[in-house]
């Protein structure tokens, strides 16, 4: 393991040049000290995780020290904000402080939010606030434990530095890691600003450090185009198959790796309700839960248009024509699985579609019901269920052809049937009331409930003893929490 003076780094976004980014340094935080730290993340970095609990370790992710070998740099792209082009982003309050590699040869990036004023703030004050850093930090290792791709985060670093949003609350600052934080805005970026080589030389940089494999493709770029399709494809039947609410999908918050990252107004069904809106300020419902999966096929035709000086169109529109298919196949195959299915039917899909449908009628918890369904016996299991049901008429019938069509999968042991939904059915999940309670919790100081509950998500398949207030149903007023994009 390494100390953090034993860091490696290799900037190759830094050496793109001035076009591409902005050198910046951070604005250090009053008084910097740590909130929470993940383990996992640090391991990435083949960091002892006993480093965390040092001075150093918030005055550097504080902003009070830098590597040497660092070179924090600002970001600049575009995007699509709601619908709309806007013509320049970038990163209003966060650096990429540098590229380090690990022992395995893996690169991640050091991305610093909160780090102060950068030429792309529009406004703001570069700053980022205690509850926004920790929901951030939480959802990021949360979702990596259920196995939903996304950005990874390594702490949370706590200030006396007042921070003005609707009220003055307390600045603090998260450090993000991912292989890259390009999105499709830095494509669409150099596209509108018709910029060509610097837009040839950041498709170069992906495809060489990204996507090498796809140089073997008689047309790398569309090769590579394919692979972001698929990958974003992925990425949102998982977090379909979840109940998993990003709440903006502009495209500069899309990665061009297929992750999640740039945790706003997030939250995970209770209930299950397929147009529900987890951003307050998204009057039109642009971004509900239901939206997810046609906005994703909606960006990636926005990258397409800027990668048009790459591709013919003919061929990207081909491609995003595997947008669909593959997000059905790859959700259906995870809603099998969730439900114990080990084999494909013609009619799983509409078996899927009709619990979906009584569940949205009657409030049913998403995650608990999928969870419980693995717990005994089918015959058991809904009998129990049903209660939870307004229709139980519906729900019986419903029940009658789940039993039939586990009794074709396979023959198999209720002890394995329960280890198989159990593996996949999580127990605990990030609910927004949750969040709630340890950020009160840590804007008092006490920062044990965020490290407990951080603890309790990092395996969330696994029941934990004397956690039990972890898994239940959320309190009315935890299910009608307000999130913005103010952070």
């Amino acid at each position: 393991m390494k100390a953090l003076d034993e860091l490696t780094f290799d900037n190759r976004f830094a050496r793109l040049g001035d076009a591409f980014s902005t050198h910046v340094l951070p604005e250090p935080l009053d008084a910097p000290r740590l909130v929470v730290a993940s383990d996992a993340a640090m391991a990435l970095l083949d960091l002892d995780p006993a480093v965390a609990e040092t001075p150093v370790f918030a005055e550097l992710f504080g902003g009070h020290k830098l590597w040497a070998e660092a070179e924090p740099r600002a970001m600049v792209y575009s995007g699509h904000q709601f619908g709309g082009y806007t013509p320049q982003l970038g990163d209003g309050r966060g650096l990429l402080l540098g590229e380090v590699y690990n022992a395995a040869g893996e690169h991640w990036d050091l991305h610093l939010k909160g780090a102060g004023m950068t030429p792309y703030s529009r406004m703001g004050d570069g700053r980022a606030v205690l509850r926004s850093s920790i929901r951030e930090f939480l959802a990021s290792e949360a979702l990596h434990a259920l196995g939903i791709p996304s950005s990874r985060a390594l702490c949370v670093i706590g200030s006396d530095t007042p921070v003005w949003r609707e009220k003055q609350e307390r600045g603090a600052m998260v450090l993000r890691m991912a292989p890259s934080h390009i999105r499709f805005g830095h494509f669409e970026y150099f596209y509108y600003t018709k910029k060509p080589e610097q837009q040839a030389l950041l498709a170069e940089h992906v495809l060489n450090l990204h996507y090498p494999e796809c140089r073997e493709q008689p047309e790398p770029y569309l090769a590579m185009f394919r692979e972001i399709v698929e990958r974003n494809a992925e990425l949102i039947a998982k977090w379909q198959a979840y109940g998993f609410c990003h709440g903006v999908m502009n495209t500069d918050n899309m990665s061009i790796l297929g992750i999640t990252f740039d945790f706003g107004p997030f939250a995970f069904l209770d209930d299950f309700d397929a147009h529900f809106i987890c951003n307050h300020s998204d009057h039109e419902g642009r971004y509900s839960f239901s939206n997810q999966v046609p906005i994703g096929q909606w960006n990636l035709s926005a990258l397409a248009q800027a990668l048009t000086p790459f591709i013919s169109v003919d061929a990207l529109k081909e491609t995003l024509g595997l947008y669909l298919p593959l997000y059905q196949a790859n959700y259906l195959d995870l809603m099998r699985r969730r439900l114990g299915l080990t084999t494909a039917e013609d009619d799983d899909q509409k078996l899927v579609e009709r619990l979906l449908k009584l569940m949205q009628n009657s409030g049913v918890d998403y995650t608990l019901f999928f969870r419980r369904l693995g717990d005994e016996s089918t015959a058991l299991a809904v009998a129990k269920l049903r209660d939870d049901f307004v229709d139980r008429a519906g729900f019986d019938a419903w029940a009658e052809l789940y039993k039939a069509r586990v009794e074709r999968d396979g023959d198999y042991t209720q002890e394995q049937r329960r280890e198989r939904m159990h593996g996949v059915n999580p127990l605990y999940i990030l609910r927004n009331y949750l969040a709630q309670n340890a950020i009160a919790a840590a804007e008092s100081g006490d920062y044990s409930e965020v490290r407990r509950l951080h603890e309790v998500l990092s395996k969330p398949f696994e029941e934990q003893a004397g956690m039990e207030q972890y898994a239940q149903r959320p309190p009315d007023w935890g299910k009608h929490l307000e999130i913005s994009c103010s952070s």
